[in-house]
């Protein structure tokens, strides 16, 4: 039975951490993309950092678990979405700087 409760309280405190996509600003080969594969890049960094700002919103499971099982789970959880949330606009700037040099 306390092995059960274990498991248990064990997979609440894993489910919830918010992991968000925490993407590299800059890319090996963002030089060599053409100007179409660039906005595809942009397109896919602001859908990086609007499901890390989804994932802040406090009716989120893994924020309610972080709240209730484990408070400074909850901090970490944040920083981590705010870390992603700044890449992705980084990454977003970056690649509009590459697109502004090729005239696209």
């Amino acid at each position: 039975m306390k092995k059960n409760i274990f498991l248990l309280i064990t997979f609440l405190y894993s489910y919830s951490c918010a992991n968000p996509t925490i993407v590299n600003v800059i890319g090996p080969n963002d030089n060599k993309m053409s100007c179409s594969e660039l906005s595809d890049e942009i397109a896919k960094a602001n859908k990086y950092a609007d499901e890390a700002k989804e994932a802040k919103r406090m009716d989120k499971p893994h924020n309610i678990g972080a709240i209730l099982f484990f408070i400074p789970g909850y901090g970490v959880s944040m920083k981590n979405i705010d870390q992603a949330i700044q890449a992705a606009a980084q990454r977003a700037e970056h690649l509009n700087k590459i697109k502004e040099k090729k005239n696209c």
